[in-house]
């Protein structure tokens, strides 16, 4: 297999409105560079002042250089029958098919992205960006941000990876959508307009019925996942009924399981009811034993009429959940489920229980734990802000805890927390409470609570 590792330089903005000034591509063969080709390009257009202090390039080097459709061909034979590889692929392979399309050509190839890549073969680096991940390797890099020099450090870097990584790196190539196995009414261009961004995207079938919503970290991966979906026979039923794909930016994650639990009561998609199982098959659930303690279980969802104090995805992690709070609460493990006996838990051998499993702690004093541990899992009845990113660099997020219950979300301008608080309510779009949210909302808390900004009030 070889590989066009590619880097280019440009006017700056979105593929539609920015035009390539230099390109450079290094062909690899899995183990070493075998080819070049690079070319400063003629963009017709002003380069701005900012982009020539970044890059160096300005108006009079390029204006003998070939326009991009005096090079295309040359492009196209180049990187023909390899894979796309670039630091940070979206941006270069967006652009580079975009001018292109200016020229009515679709170009497509297999696309793998070293950001991504890096991340899972060489972990635990403090930045991916090019320049401080490749000094951080030992690789060389001249002339930052210009084509050739940051394709060739991109091309040693591939190097580095291929060698290293058991599958060769192919787990990370990214096929192109066919369009033969899609709708002949779903309008391919649109799906370049897609980000890689937080939302929800939803699927329109011909009749304009809406059979299918969804949430995603990067909303256009997950789209291209369904839409190259060769694995199962209602997933591929479902994308060759796809005509139409909408998304909505939310710009994190909690918003966007929030928008989409919201979204999916509201429509009773068809494709959500067949493909979609529960998120939360497992809870929490509390009871009090015929001695008067209180005692706690992990159980399927499916199985109570309770509303659980919190859910899991897995019984593991609602074992594993059990764990931490009896070590948290000072709980006993035989009241919690964890340890099957008509005596003492093992926490009671090793003193870590006060020995409620035998009668030795009261209830009373007991049930005080238990109870500390339910009023947090349901927020104490405190009232919060939950700020976050927005859909974009100049606004924050803004999710409303009132009381312990759910309000709703919005977006504000990014200084607005220079407001008084009680102005903050006029960004909230209030929404109501159900099960799903305060369960979504509960299990957010307690996987991401460190890394989100908490605004009590």
């Amino acid at each position: 297999m070889h590989y066009a590792i590619v880097d280019i330089e440009t006017t700056g903005g979105s593929p539609k409105n920015s035009k390539i000034t230099e390109i450079a591509i290094y062909k690899h063969d899995g183990k070493q560079i075998i080819g070049e080709f690079s070319s400063l390009v003629n963009p017709e257009m002003q380069i701005p002042e900012f982009i020539v202090r970044l890059t160096g390039i300005n108006d009079r080097m390029v204006e003998n250089s070939p326009k991009f459709y005096e090079i295309a061909k040359q492009i196209i034979e180049f990187t023909e029958d390899c894979v796309f590889v670039a630091h940070n692929v979206g941006f270069d392979y967006g652009i580079i098919r975009h001018e292109f399309k200016t020229l009515g050509y679709d170009f497509r190839r297999p696309h793998l992205c070293t950001v991504r890549a890096s991340r899972f073969v060489i972990p635990g680096k403090e930045s991916y960006s090019l320049g401080k991940l490749v000094r951080s390797l030992g690789i060389e890099i001249k002339d930052r941000h210009r084509a050739g020099g940051d394709a060739l450090a991109t091309a040693h870097l591939f190097t580095l990876l291929i060698e290293k990584d058991p599958s060769d790196l192919s787990t990370f190539i990214q096929q192109e959508v066919n369009p033969r196995i899609l709708h002949p009414n779903l309008d391919l261009e649109n799906l370049e307009e897609i980000p890689l961004k937080t939302g929800v995207y939803k699927f329109y079938n011909e009749f304009n019925q809406l059979i299918y919503i969804g949430k995603s970290k990067q909303i256009k991966n997950r789209v291209d996942q369904h839409l190259r979906n060769t694995k199962t026979k209602k997933g591929i039923q479902m994308r060759q009924e796809i005509t139409r794909i909408e998304f909505e930016l939310t710009g994190n994650e909690l918003i966007a399981l929030l928008h989409e639990s919201d979204l999916i009561k509201q429509h009773k998609p068809i494709y959500n009811r067949m493909l979609r199982k529960s998120s939360f098959p497992y809870g929490l659930f509390s009871y009090e034993d015929e001695n008067g303690y209180k005692r706690l279980y992990a159980g399927s969802t499916s199985k109570s009429t309770e509303i659980p104090l919190t859910s899991f995805s897995t019984r593991k992690e609602g074992t594993q959940y059990l764990e931490y709070i009896c070590q948290k609460f000072e709980l006993c493990q035989k009241l919690c489920d964890l340890y099957p006996t008509n005596n003492a838990c093992f926490h009671h051998s090793i003193k870590q229980c006060k020995g409620a499993c035998v009668k030795e702690e009261s209830s009373e004093d007991y049930n005080q734990r238990v109870t500390a541990l339910i009023d947090e899992l349901m927020m104490n009845g405190e009232s919060f802000y939950i700020i976050d990113k927005g859909r974009h660099k100049n606004e924050k997020s803004i999710i409303l805890i009132e009381r312990g219950s759910f309000q709703g979300f919005g977006f504000a301008p990014y200084h607005f927390n220079s407001q008084p608080i009680n102005r903050w309510k006029k960004f909230i779009e209030i929404r109501e409470e159900n099960r799903d949210t305060r369960t979504i909302i509960s299990m957010y808390l307690r996987k991401h609570k460190s890394t989100l900004q908490i605004i009590p009030f």
